[in-house]
C-alpha cells in the first residue's frame, strides 16, 4: 500500500479473537489504544513481574510448571497481614501481647488461569486452610461471588491484585477475629 503525503488509512486482522487496528500515517504506523495485549504476552509480565517480587515482600506468585506452554497454573504465597489486632494475651512472663491472627503465617494458593485469561479471572483456591468469609471452608476456593475483585472482574486486574486484595480481606473487621485452624494444615 502506497499513501501520499498526508493520506492515512486504517488497517485491522483477527487473529485468535484478537483484533488489532493500526493507522498507517506517512510512514508511521499508530496502534490502537484500546489494543488488548494477547493473553500469553499478558502472562509472561506477570510472570516477570511475580519473580522481581512485589512490594514488601509479603505477596509472591509465579509459575507451577516452567515447561507449561500455556501458562495456566501459578502458586501464590501470601504471609498474613502484621498489626491486626486480635485479642490481647498474656505470654508466660507476664506481658501483654497483641497479635494478629494472621501474623507470620504463611498462606499458599493455586490459581488457574483458562484460556480466557484475563478476559475472566482466574480461578483462585487457598492449598494452606483458612477461615475467610469469602473461602469455602471445605475446598479452599475462593468464592467470587463473595470475593469482589473476582466478582468485579476488570481486564486490567492482574494476580498481583488477587493476592494483595486477599491479604486486605484477611485485615478487613468481618475477618481479622475469626479463629483459624491450625498453621499446617491444608485443604
Amino acid at each position: 500500500m502506497t499513501l501520499g503525503s498526508g493520506e492515512s488509512s486504517v488497517v485491522g486482522i483477527t487473529a485468535s479473537q484478537v483484533t488489532i487496528n493500526w493507522i498507517i500515517k506517512g510512514n508511521c504506523i499508530l496502534i490502537n489504544p484500546h489494543f488488548a495485549v494477547p493473553r500469553n504476552f499478558r502472562l509472561l509480565e506477570e510472570l516477570e513481574r511475580g519473580e522481581k517480587g512485589i512490594g514488601d515482600g509479603t505477596v509472591s506468585y509465579g509459575m507451577d510448571d516452567g515447561d507449561d506452554i500455556y501458562m495456566r497454573s501459578w502458586t501464590g504465597t501470601i504471609i498474613g497481614p502484621h498489626n491486626v489486632r486480635a485479642s490481647p494475651f498474656i505470654d508466660l512472663d507476664g506481658q501483654i501481647v497483641v497479635q494478629s491472627v494472621h501474623d507470620a503465617r504463611i498462606y499458599q494458593l493455586k490459581l488457574f488461569c483458562d484460556k480466557d485469561y484475563p478476559e475472566k479471572p482466574p480461578s483462585v483456591r487457598f492449598h494452606s486452610r483458612i477461615n475467610l468469609t469469602c473461602v469455602n471452608h471445605d475446598t479452599g476456593v475462593v468464592e467470587p461471588k463473595k470475593f469482589g475483585l473476582l466478582a468485579n472482574w476488570q481486564r486490567e486486574y492482574t494476580m498481583e491484585d488477587i493476592l494483595t486484595q486477599l491479604k486486605k480481606e484477611m485485615a478487613a473487621p468481618h475477618n481479622r477475629k475469626l479463629v483459624q485452624p491450625p498453621e499446617g494444615t491444608y485443604f
